[in-house]
């Protein structure tokens, strides 16, 4: 099947286990952070303790989605993965506009000169110092994904230059590509440009659709033929519908090879260990309750294991 990178290095993709498709294990204090107090998520006891209850759970694998020079710290990634005994993926590439300076190197560089070094971040090693300055020293702990992100608007030319460089490195190493969605938007906008610019579909998934409750718009997007990543269980209120929960019901049935899940839990307030709530581990006790309560569970096989072992393989 291949491999999957991890920042220990690569794993046969067979090895996976169960996985967490989409988190934020590590948040620096970076730009993000300043305007996002409990976005910070540095404290490696911490973030120890909150991955030993996932562990105990089962979890081998989790997929960490903050980019490059957003809040990763490369170093203290790979000091969790060792402690917990937890596959860390690691992801270059960029996230939103807004998570970055109006002065930073991304409008800047070119499409070519960004792909260079995302390039370098998965072939090479990771910056020590997250891009934060003119010195670049990279480690030897590599990226295993790379990431992208678009917001409401409709895709603008800077973020079609990232287009460009996201799937010209994907081309040039395999490695699988994740995406940003605000509430699901443009998911579909975001497939299209994908395929014409000649990415592989069989290892990009979308993030976040599941906030989106136009329940054709989901038929279309799937039917593109790439994956969709859900991860709102949580967050709808208990006196509405859980639109998580009512997709999956209406689409695994149909799309059993396309959906993964995961928490997104950016925010300290839903660690436990940071004294917030639900907990990482939400993901492996409530939420897979609820699959059972939905007879959902012979699903789990899918969404947890097979499906991230296909779409964040490397793809030769």
């Amino acid at each position: 099947m291949g491999f999957f990178r991890t920042v220990l290095g690569d794993i046969p993709s067979e090895k996976m286990g169960i996985c967490d498709s989409h988190e934020h294990i590590v948040i620096e204090e970076s730009y993000p952070t300043l305007g996002n107090a409990d976005f910070l998520l540095n404290d490696v006891e911490k973030i120890c303790l909150e991955l030993s209850e996932l562990k105990a759970l089962g979890c081998q694998t989790i997929v960490d989605t903050m980019p490059a020079n957003a809040g990763r710290n490369i170093l203290k990634s790979v000091e969790i993965s060792k402690k917990t005994a937890i596959n860390l993926i690691v992801p270059t590439g960029v996230h939103l506009e807004k998570y970055y300076p109006k002065s930073h190197w991304r409008y800047q560089y070119s499409a070519e000169q960004l792909t260079d070094l995302f390039v370098a971040d998965i072939e090479t090693g990771i910056d020590k110092f997250d891009y934060n300055g003119p010195i670049v020293e990279r480690s030897e702990h590599k990226a295993g994904l790379i990431k992208l992100a678009t917001g409401d608007e409709l895709i603008t030319k800077h973020q079609e230059k990232i287009f460009q460089a996201v799937v010209n490195t994907h081309l040039k190493t395999g490695v699988p590509i994740l995406t940003h969605t605000n509430n699901g938007k443009h998911a579909i906008a975001q497939a299209e440009l994908f395929e014409k610019m000649g990415a592989n579909l069989n290892h990009l998934v979308i993030s976040h659709v599941d906030k989106n409750k136009d329940l054709t718009y989901h038929h279309d997007l799937m039917q593109m033929g790439v994956s969709v990543e859900y991860d709102s269980a949580f967050r709808w209120k208990k006196d509405e519908e859980n639109w998580t929960y009512t997709l999956l019901e209406q689409l695994l049935p149909l799309y059993p090879k396309q959906i993964t899940v995961g928490m997104d839990a950016a925010r300290n307030t839903y660690w436990k260990s940071y004294q917030g709530n639900p907990g990482l581990d939400y993901l492996l006790t409530t939420f897979v309750q609820g699959l059972k309560n939905r007879n959902l569970e012979t699903y789990f096989t899918k969404i947890f294991i097979e499906n991230p072992a296909r779409i964040f393989c490397f793809e030769h």
